[in-house]
């Protein structure tokens, strides 16, 4: 089975998920949140090398007080177990979206998992946390412009694809190559819009919590039948 070597992941129905079982919403969160480390040791043993997952939307923040309040408790405790995760599994992690909106501590927080992990060397693990892909391309933009204007970019016809690229959040990171959003749901919720151009896309109809390591089997058993085309050429057209 051929296997891709950055797969990214929008956890969606943790609400879903709680609501049918007649649990308040936060506990499916704190359930989704847990299967994100069964799905990271899963990526690893089956190869994969980058693995992103979409956290927090700079759009979750129109949520009620309550429940934004729970999930930025829920991340502050989840970095500290991902710390440790990172250790012991040899993840290197780093962070998506912009940090200024998050507390003081889970910034911290967030600044220690990506400092401790940076010399591993297993699975590239993204959290995208208080992330939108547009709000993404306007920091790039504005980071561009001004290079621009300083002369460190002195022509505008130097500004190619690549160029542009260095100055997202996933610089250094390879676009996807396949995309799967849980839940049934079918759109991107400004996520990775730049770089999901040529992924291929599954939708599972399973809730997050309940996405189990079979499901993922199944959802790379499905990008494995993809004849993927890149404008036109098959992929091994490209090579």
């Amino acid at each position: 089975m051929e296997i891709p070597r950055h797969v990214a992941i929008i956890l969606d129905g943790n609400g879903r998920w709680a609501k049918s079982r007649n649990m308040p919403r936060n506990y499916g969160h704190v359930k989704g949140a847990a299967n994100v480390e069964v799905i990271c040791r899963a990526a690893d043993d089956l190869g994969i090398k980058y693995l992103t997952v979409y956290l927090f939307s700079t759009e979750n923040w129109r949520r009620s007080q309550d429940e934004v309040k729970a999930l930025m408790k829920l991340f502050h405790s989840y970095t500290r177990t991902a710390i440790r995760q990172a250790r012991e599994n040899n993840m290197r992690c780093r962070v998506l979206g912009k940090e200024d909106e998050l507390d003081d501590t889970l910034r911290k927080n967030l600044r220690e998992l990506v400092e401790s992990s940076r010399n591993n060397t297993g699975l590239n693990f993204q959290l995208a946390i208080n992330y939108g892909s547009r709000d993404e391309i306007v920091r790039a933009v504005r980071k561009l412009s001004e290079d621009v204007k300083t002369g460190r970019i002195g022509d505008p016809s130097q500004i190619t694809e690549e160029t542009i690229s260095s100055y997202l959040d996933t610089a250094d990171i390879p676009d996807p190559d396949l995309l799967i959003r849980t839940s049934g749901e079918m759109r991107l919720s400004n996520f990775l819009l730049y770089q999901n151009a040529y992924a291929e896309f599954v939708f599972p109809e399973t809730l997050w919590p309940d996405f189990t390591v079979e499901e993922y089997d199944r959802a790379l058993a499905v990008f494995g039948q993809r004849n993927r085309r890149f404008g036109g050429r098959t992929e091994e057209d490209a090579e």
